[in-house]
């Protein structure tokens, strides 16, 4: 018996109707399998044949621009890495949460509340089976003498004593995934990898930086627990081959599978693998950049190979812009821009620290080789699964998530498109966009010197100004204050949609630098 809803077929039948020429004339008898992979601090410019004069090749990724569509306007939730998870597996502003700037620290407790519908758990509901390979970065209870904590200090609980042979409870498998792999994040310990709720190898070593493990190694963590002879550049390998061969096996079960592999590449610590070790003639990092492509080339092959390539949406994205702390020097010289042609780099508030890669392949379902400037962010993956299987999206869940799913099949609409972005920095600012203007709160210096200070307003126009070189604040009062007031307002509903009984964690403000990393709870 197949473990799917009898509503996803009259909901598909309904797709057929309205864009018989883009649609096989077959419906399927069940949903798609549908695999998001996540590439960790992968620059929108990274991809060759979106960007023929960058120099790092990419085959796997060209070969899909030319299978799919390319969303040439898509946006992570925020310029770090954690936010951005929170947003694509929630469909809601990780602002709107606790964490009002940077990522959860080593050892920090969940992010995502245990009763917050999550697109995992939503499929769960429809009858598909939930897997996520690869960084969680989302936070656990660790077992321990003390419980997991928020603390302001960053990573400060890494001088802590952790109990590694107990279950680590509140993890993947208790927000809507069957299955769970990876180790955590790659540069936190502890280091080894997790399997569902337990650690795989116990962390009995002492982590000691070795120039020879790669670049970027987390030097701030030596001496924390890691399992006896841990590799950096074992990661992506086994990762991949843990994912290829999940393909394999779910190929063979009458049951549509989620599969949420979330590369550890090409982030720190920069640590490619012998066959790619000095491969592209550049640095390190695009030696890792080109890791990343043949790892993404092994899942789609996986697809081809199990005989399920048709019957599956695939979508490649990232979670903020490519960093600038890991060889973008040597990048640069070597004629390579991450960005494109945006100004900056990941944890910016600067296009090219929240404007990313997204690209959608679903064999005669998908245009291939089309490119879509339809205004995306990576929180809207929960109404557009919602649409795809023909289901409602929960009350009061998903509150910044808009489907993207006609813009790809090409059929009309059946709820608002995304029409505005909030964006948000590593320190904490905000940037509110409208078609092409975007309206910028700056932090006036450094954020320990801004906190508590009114910030500053600048305003931007991309369809003129792409590198966003311009300030017209001055030039545009009426717009400045326009925008101002809608962002204002969006924050205080608690929900980009309007959903009822919305509203946020903590209180937020955008005018006002922050004055914590852990804003107050609402009581």
């Amino acid at each position: 018996m197949r473990l799917y809803s009898h509503r996803l077929l009259p909901a598909l039948l309904a797709v057929a109707a309205l864009a018989p020429s883009r649609l096989p004339a077959a419906t399927p008898a069940r949903p798609p399998n549908i695999v998001v992979i996540l590439a960790d601090d992968f620059g929108v410019g990274d991809i060759q044949a979106s960007y023929p004069e960058n120099k790092v090749a990419t085959p796997t990724l060209d070969r899909l621009v030319r299978q799919g569509m390319s969303f040439t306007d898509a946006h992570s939730g925020s310029a770090v890495c954690t936010p951005t998870r929170y947003g694509l597996l929630t469909g809601r502003y990780a602002w709107r949460s606790r964490l009002q700037e940077w990522v959860l620290a080593a050892y920090e407790p969940p992010l995502i509340a245990a009763d917050r519908p999550t697109v995992p758990g939503f499929l769960q509901q429809q009858g598909y089976r939930t897997l996520c390979i690869g960084k969680w970065h989302l936070g656990w209870e660790w077992p321990g003498p003390q419980p997991s904590r928020m603390t302001e200090p960053p990573n400060d609980q890494k001088k802590l004593e952790w109990d590694f042979t107990k279950p680590i409870r509140s993890g993947p498998t208790t927000r809507g995934f069957n299955y769970y792999f990876g180790p955590d994040v790659p540069n936190f310990p502890p280091f080894t990898f997790i399997e569902n709720d337990r650690v795989v190898v116990q962390p009995t070593d002492r982590y000691k930086a070795e120039a020879s493990q790669g670049v970027v190694l987390p030097r701030g963590f030596e001496g924390s627990p890691s399992a006896p002879g841990w590799q950096f550049d074992a990661i992506l390998p086994e990762l991949t081959r843990r994912a290829v061969r999940q393909i394999h096996d779910l190929a063979k079960q009458d049951q549509p599978f989620f599969l949420y592999f979330a590369l550890t590449s090409p982030h720190e610590p920069v640590s490619p693998s012998k066959e790619f070790r000095g491969r592209s003639g550049i640095a390190p990092i695009a030696d890792f950049l080109m890791e990343t492509d043949w790892s993404v080339g092994e899942l789609m092959k996986a697809l081809d190979d199990a005989g399920i390539a048709k019957d599956t949406l695939v979508i490649f994205t990232a979670d903020n812009g490519h960093s600038h702390y890991t060889g973008w020097e040597q990048l640069i010289a070597a004629g390579h821009k991450p960005s494109g042609p945006y100004r900056g780099h990941k944890g910016d508030i600067w296009e090219g620290g929240h404007r990313v890669p997204l690209i959608a392949r679903w064999p005669g379902r998908v245009a291939a080789n089309v490119t879509n400037p339809q205004l995306v962010c990576l929180t809207d993956a929960f109404a557009t699964v919602a649409e795809l299987v023909g289901a409602n999206l929960p009350a009061a869940a998903a509150e910044d998530s808009f489907s993207f799913l006609p813009m790809m099949l090409g059929t009309p609409p059946k709820s608002p498109r995304r029409t505005a972005l909030v964006s948000h920095s590593n320190p904490g600012e905000f940037a509110y966009r409208e078609g092409p203007w975007k309206l910028v709160f700056r932090h006036r210096g450094t954020l320990k010197d801004s906190r508590g200070k009114p910030t500053v307003p600048e305003l931007y126009n991309l369809e003129t100004d792409v590198a966003e070189q311009t300030d017209q604040s001055a030039q545009q009062p009426e717009m400045v204050g326009r925008l101002r007031e809608n962002l204002a307002q969006l924050i205080a509903r608690g929900s980009s949609r309007g959903v009822q009984g919305s509203s946020n964690d903590t209180p937020v403000r955008f005018d006002i630098t922050q004055a914590t990393r852990w804003g107050p709870a609402v009581k």
